[in-house]
């Protein structure tokens, strides 16, 4: 199985560009660590993999509010910067 490069301009640069930037990566990786385990509960109570049908996780609620607008900033932050460098070479 070959994986394809999908290039998806957005700008001058690719996806994979924007990828290559550590801000971008943190930011992603913060997003899936905050908001992950709140999503994984929601979808396994919706499809009755979870004993509770009506779960109410606090702790993962907060924990994905408390991350999630940090990593948007990071990765908003990451592409602001790699645009920068891109139109300043």
């Amino acid at each position: 199985m070959r994986l394809v490069q999908t290039t998806i301009p957005i700008g001058e640069l690719t996806m994979w560009e924007y990828l290559k930037s550590w801000w971008v990566r943190a930011g992603l990786v913060g997003l899936v660590v905050g908001s992950g385990p709140l999503v994984s509960i929601m979808v396994a109570a919706r499809l009755g993999f979870y004993h509770d049908p009506n779960p109410n996780p606090v702790f993962l609620g907060m924990l994905a509010g408390l991350t999630f607008w940090p990593s948007v900033a990071l990765i908003a932050f990451g592409i602001w910067r790699r645009r920068k460098q891109a139109h300043a070479a």
